[in-house]
This record gives structure tokens, C-alpha cells and sequence, in this order.
């Protein structure tokens, strides 16, 4: 039997991870949070003593979901030839601007942090360093000479995540006039063939001449 306590909690998260997702950390307010969860911020404080609390708590779940339910296997992506492995990747990384699900919500709240990264979510990255970032290296590096350093690796997998990034973090924009881009399945099948053969073209090149 769920007891009002937890009940209170799940409410918050829930209501945490949909605001961070559509407005990031530094848009989102405790009030906003307290009215969608429909509580008062005496919770926030009982389960999660701040607002950063909170977000690390989101963090962590995404985190969790993101690495065991999204399709980021690091094994599997390996077993994939390089041009597979970039569309799989991109691919789930495209999957916000189709769907409204958790997931998606956490791939965009990490699309927020991609762009305006939050000292929480710095803190955050520092103690899990085994996460989607690491299936992005993975990928890079079947496109790199095997001298090839890690900041070099990394630096091409944030490159190749920030591709999809950019259309995930402005969806209501795009959908509006001028763009009037309506992200349906066709379109994100088409996006993601697109950005693919892109980023298939950059990291070909990727090596020094």
C-alpha cells in the first residue's frame, strides 16, 4: 500500500521531470513545480530539502531510465557496424520530437543541460561518467584512428549529440511560422536519415589529414 508520503514524492517528481524537460533547470521555478504537483513547497523541502535536491533526484532517474530502458547498450552498439550504430544513436535521440513519454522527457532534459549546463547536473556528470555520453564516445571512436585522445572523442561525441540537440531543445519553435516544421514520424524518420548521412560525412573526416 502506497502511503500519502510517497505518494506526495512520486507527484513532485512527475511534475519536476515535465517542467525541466519543457523549461530546463534555470526556467523552472519551486512555484512552478509546488502548483503542477499540487502541493506545497514544505515537500519539496521534507523530500528533497531544494529545489537542487530535486533536480538531482530527477537526474538520477533519468539517468537510470535512460541506460537501462532506452536502447543505450553500449554492447549492442558495438555489435553494430559504425554507420548503424550513428543512426540507432540518433535515432533515440530524435525520439522526443515525436513522442511525450518519460524517456523522451529525460533525453530532452539533457538536451536543456547540452546547451546550459547546471552546476547540479556538472556535480551530477562527474560521479557518472558510464552513461548515454559514453555510447556517443563509443560510436566516435569506430570513426577515429585508434591514437586518437579522449578529448578529441569526446569532443566529437558532444558534436555529433548536439545534431539532434538543437531540434529537440526548440520543438515548439520550429513547429511555428516561419519553420511550421510538424514532427510527425515521417518527418523524424526523414530527420534522422538526414542528420545521419551529416554526421556520417563529418566524422569520416574526423581524423587529421
Amino acid at each position: 500500500m502506497t502511503r500519502p508520503s510517497d505518494h506526495t514524492r512520486e507527484a513532485i517528481i512527475k511534475a519536476a521531470v515535465h517542467l525541466f524537460a519543457e523549461k530546463g533547470f534555470d526556467g523552472t521555478s519551486v512555484r512552478d513545480i509546488v502548483t503542477k504537483a499540487r502541493v506545497n513547497q514544505a515537500a519539496i523541502n521534507y523530500h528533497f530539502k531544494s529545489k537542487d535536491g530535486l533536480y538531482l533526484e530527477v537526474l538520477k532517474t533519468a539517468f537510470e531510465r535512460l541506460t537501462t530502458d532506452a536502447g543505450f547498450d553500449p554492447e549492442k552498439l558495438k555489435s553494430l557496424s559504425r554507420e548503424q550504430a550513428v543512426r540507432s544513436f540518433l535515432r533515440q535521440q530524435l525520439r522526443p520530437l515525436l513522442f511525450r513519454d518519460d524517456l523522451s522527457r529525460y533525453i530532452r532534459l539533457f538536451a536543456w543541460e547540452s546547451a546550459h549546463p547546471s552546476k547540479i547536473f556538472l556535480k551530477f556528470m562527474a560521479t557518472n561518467t558510464t552513461s548515454y555520453m559514453t555510447a556517443a564516445v563509443d560510436i566516435v571512436r569506430k570513426f577515429l584512428s585508434p591514437g586518437a585522445d579522449q578529448r578529441t572523442a569526446l569532443c566529437a561525441a558532444i558534436w555529433l549529440m548536439g545534431q539532434c540537440n538543437v531540434f529537440v531543445r526548440n520543438r515548439e519553435l520550429l513547429a511555428r511560422e516561419p519553420f511550421s516544421i510538424m514532427a510527425d514520424e515521417p518527418f523524424v524518420e526523414e530527420l534522422t536519415e538526414l542528420v545521419t548521412r551529416l554526421a556520417l560525412g563529418g566524422l569520416l573526416k574526423a581524423n587529421p589529414i
